[in-house]
């Protein structure tokens, strides 16, 4: 899901894709010896994180031991949870129409520099072995996917170019409809213009996803957009950070016929974090205070423009923790829910967690307020019965499964290919 948004697109669904109360690594209280051996045992990946934003806006080190600090990943934070992986989020605010590339560059370029930083702790890693060669040398492996098709400027040398630097997943729209593919944000609005779902040049944006090894990422996609992309992608496709709609009756998350249909080519649904797409009850409340919280940042926006002041990532996250406070947090039990239901609807080899860390303030479900809150998932999942080998599939090995199915596929499409050019 989402970063922070900046001037009159971010009012549009900032609520969409922001909120989580962060602190801290805690000591993980009411977590059992049973449950840090099974945590510990697993490589936890995911596939979500808006961090990128604090390194190039706000200067944030990873490596930070700030007391102070209330963000959802940093270092010390990963080890506490026993974080392997985590996918850094590429996100382009479409305000920057017209530098969506350069803006992609800078964030990725600060994800280099964080790992350039921290060699004896953090790794840039590109592939299921990276991950893994990572877990051995107790490192965190970081990955990078786009967040929003828009970034590639409707260029395929564009998106060939981004593989090369690292990125591993393309989240095919961001909240916002782009020229070959249709949002669930945008969707109702009829100012927008929709496609029907994916584009013929969207379909040859899936294909060359599949051709390099990037995966196919559905989250924030229209419903026609996401059965398009089934139907056109050779390798599995995920959902980087989304939930069930039959427990949050968000656009944003997927029906029990979307669960069941990314079981098509083995793909893997990861769990977001945020309140508001996770619990029914917190999200008709946060939608109901919705537009007073956009009339008051659209206010702090005009104030700071007049000022010639831009609006950094630490002064949203201070306006969006200002409403959420507002709201009471769900229970933990809200998000064992989603994961519990999606296990039941698609299956266990497809769920898995794709928190949002960093891109949302102040409203995830109680007791998760980092990533070294992490091990209370396990102990949830212990305590509704889940066997061990199946929690450290939820924790990281589907993903794990799917991403080297992703690779598989790559390299079988790239001996199609050099055999159709040597004419063989």
């Amino acid at each position: 899901m989402t970063p922070l948004r900046i001037a009159s697109f971010a009012l549009f669904l900032l609520t969409s894709a922001l909120a989580i109360a962060q602190t801290t690594p805690s000591k993980s209280e009411n977590v059992s010896a049973r449950v840090r051996q099974i945590h510990n045992s697993a490589i936890v990946v995911d596939t979500h994180a808006d961090t990128p934003q604090r390194f190039l806006d706000d200067n944030f080190d990873i490596g930070s031991t700030d007391p102070k600090d209330l963000g959802h990943v940093s270092l010390d934070k990963a080890r506490a949870g026993n974080l392997g992986a985590e996918f850094f989020s590429i996100w382009v605010e479409p305000s920057f129409k017209g530098q969506y590339a350069h803006r992609a560059m800078d964030l990725i370029d600060s994800v280099y520099q964080q790992a350039a930083r921290h060699p004896d702790r953090m790794m840039m890693a590109f592939s299921v072995d990276d991950i893994e060669r990572a877990h051995k040398q107790k490192k965190l492996a970081s990955l990078m996917g786009i967040e929003g098709g828009h970034a590639i400027e409707n260029d395929l040398r564009l998106l060939r170019d981004f593989y090369k630097l690292g990125v591993r997943y393309m989240t095919l729209t961001w909240s916002n409809t782009n020229e070959w593919a249709d949002s669930s944000g945008d969707i109702s609005n009829p100012k927008i213009e929709h496609h029907n779902g994916l584009t013929d040049f969207g379909k040859q944006v899936v294909q060359e996803m599949n051709r390099l090894g990037i995966m196919v990422d559905i989250s924030h996609v229209a419903d026609k957009t996401f059965y398009d992309a089934v139907a056109t992608s050779r390798a599995p496709v995920i959902a980087s950070h989304s939930a069930a709609r039959a427990l949050s009756n968000h656009a944003r998350n997927m029906t029990d016929d979307m669960l069941r249909a990314v079981t098509k080519n083995n793909g893997v649904v990861m769990v977001n974090f945020f309140s508001a797409f996770v619990d029914e009850n917190y999200r008709k409340v946060y939608e109901a205070q919705r537009k007073d919280e956009e009339a008051a940042v659209a206010a702090f926006v005009a104030q700071r423009k007049a000022e010639g002041k831009p609006v950094s990532y630490a002064e949203y996250d201070r306006i969006q923790r200002e409403w959420t406070a507002k709201i009471p947090r769900p229970p933990l039990k809200s998000l064992i829910d989603q994961i519990d239901h999606i296990a039941k609807i698609a299956g266990v080899d497809h769920v898995g967690l794709g928190s949002d860390f960093d891109g949302v303030s102040g409203a995830t479900p109680e007791g998760i307020d980092s990533a070294a809150d992490l091990p209370k998932i396990t102990q949830g999942l212990l305590d509704r019965g889940y066997r061990a080998d199946d929690i450290r599939k939820i924790l990281g090995a589907n993903l794990l499964r799917g991403f080297r199915d992703v690779e598989r596929v790559s390299r079988e499409m790239q001996t199609e290919q050099a055999g159709r050019q040597s004419g063989k």
